[in-house]
């Protein structure tokens, strides 16, 4: 059923606002209500200089009480350098690809991406880690190993491991899936399991596929036996996939879609009547089961939203209405191409997402000429399914100088910090940062990429991914995705002042 305009300007009237800022720093809000606030903690050491020291901060920087409690100082410089944290931080390697193995004896695979966190056996944290690598098999240096009952496809490289970090400190890691493609983001379930995602349309026949790409699959940590036989969960879709996550209360799955001309699509998949979610339950289901759906927005006179650049305002508030797809697996044409225009909204660079509030909280990295709208390097969404509306919450600026320390771009994974807040990984230009959101708008440096895979003359570093915390809330893992190093960062986390 379609919302009434007078429904949506009832909405709008309640529905909170969020922070904007303009310019070379963005500032991000995560409280429904969150108010405007323009000042942006950013005290950092720039890569490769200062005198900081494991107990200290480096020489002429602000000590973390200035920062008037937001944030935990500045970042000081790595003598390894891999990782700048605060004082009193510190981070250890859990798997790097090419150096540490898995049970099998085999290296760990690289392109480290989206990852989650479950609660293991004997204290022990589970992650499942994504490996985001495309294109044929015979051109991955580090693929996901072929491990035998849980291969989807053999000519494909990429796939998903389970990595169990032991009370002890030790470290074990096992395939989850392995013969996926490109698996870049993803999302947990209410029922404890990893929901991985494939971002890439790839055919069989084409790019050395013997099958058809562009799925979710649902990889359970905790039961290997689970994990045999890999059924891509095609009622899902098949598109370029980013990440998902489950309404629990309503049982619908929102999808986000990576992708460009046209630009991508925000997708809802609603469950069969009768159906109940649960352990494996999603494989069972046909190829066609539910409704799987895309977006199309309106604004509070009715008029369409053709794109999410459109908004240039913290607080806009759309209505949204869920157009059917016509063939959600693909077979002639993308979904996203399915749609004329004037059917659906579209967005550049749909990411992370994740759910909370009551909703979901969804993350356009950036826009570009590719969108009708302004440019800016970051926006989050908030979608209420209660009200069916969809509220701007953040909009970063364009940041005019990336390779400067200090300014954010390009949100991707993000995840809620117990301590209050968003933790974000960002996946921009130049220097790449996590870097934490007060609910008030304040942002605030948390590790910053010293691995120069580039020269002295033009440094490139690489993005960060799969922000996650452990279970208990003291550990926060996070992936270098080249070439593939996923870190535990532990330290004196404190709740950020509201």
């Amino acid at each position: 059923m379609s919302l009434t305009r007078r429904d949506f300007a009832r909405n709008s009237a309640i529905t909170g606002a969020g922070v904007a800022l303009a310019g070379s720093v963005g500032a991000l809000a995560t409280a429904p209500n969150a108010l405007a606030a323009t000042e942006t903690d950013t005290t950092t050491t720039a890569p490769g200089t200062g005198t900081g020291t494991a107990d200290g901060h480096a020489d002429g920087t602000l000590s973390a009480d200035r920062h008037v409690g937001i944030g935990y100082g500045p970042l000081l410089p790595d003598p390894e350098g891999l990782l700048a944290l605060p004082a009193g931080f510190s981070y250890e390697i859990i798997t790097y690809s090419g150096r540490t193995t898995l049970e099998s004896g085999e290296f760990t695979p690289s392109n480290h991406d989206g990852t989650a966190a479950f609660d293991g056996p004997r204290g022990a944290t589970l992650l499942v880690n994504n490996h985001e690598i495309g294109g044929p098999r015979t051109r991955a240096a580090r693929p996901v190993p072929l491990t035998e009952g849980l291969v989807y496809d053999p000519a494909a490289a990429g796939g998903c491991t389970v990595v169990e970090v032991r009370r002890s400190g030790q470290v074990a890691e096992w395939v989850g899936v392995a013969g996926t493609a490109t698996n870049c983001a993803g999302g947990t379930t209410p029922w404890g399991t990893w929901l991985t995602c494939e971002e890439t349309e790839d055919k069989a026949g084409s790019n050395g596929m013997t099958k058809d790409h562009g799925y979710v699959f649902e990889v359970d940590p905790e039961d290997r036996r689970a994990n045999r036989d890999p059924k891509p969960l095609k009622a899902l879709g098949r598109y370029a996939h980013e990440a998902v996550v489950i309404d629990p209360r309503r049982g619908h799955a929102y999808l986000t879609e990576d992708a460009s001309n046209p630009n991508g699509l925000l997708f809802r998949w609603t469950p069969p009547e009768g159906f109940r979610h649960g352990r494996g339950r999603l494989r069972t289901l046909a190829d066609d089961a539910g409704r799987f759906q895309a977006f199309k927005c309106f604004d509070s006179g009715g008029g369409f939203v053709d794109d999410l650049s459109r908004a240039s305002r913290i607080g806009t508030v759309y209505g949204v209405d869920w157009v059917d797809v016509p063939d959600r697996d693909a077979r002639t044409v993308s979904v996203r191409k399915q749609f004329t225009a004037g059917q659906v909204t579209r967005c550049r660079k749909l990411e992370g997402m994740w759910w909370g509030d009551g909703g979901a909280y969804i993350v356009s990295s950036y826009a570009r000429a590719e969108s009708p709208g302004e440019a800016h390097d970051g926006q989050v969404w908030f979608y209420d399914p209660g009200r069916r509306t969809l509220t701007l919450k953040v909009l970063i600026g364009v940041n005019p100088d990336p390779s400067a320390d200090g300014a954010y771009d390009g949100p991707d994974n993000i995840t809620v910090s117990p301590y209050g807040g968003l933790i974000i990984a960002e996946d921009g230009d130049g220097v790449q940062h996590l870097f934490g959101a007060t609910d008030r708008g304040r942002t605030y440096p948390i590790a910053r990429n010293e691995l120069n895979l580039g020269t002295p003359e033009e440094p490139e570093y690489s993005e960060f991914t799969g922000v996650t915390f452990s279970p208990d809330g003291r550990t926060l893992y996070a992936n270098i995705q080249t070439p593939g190093i996923m870190l535990a960062i532990t330290g004196p986390w404190k709740r950020q002042r509201r």
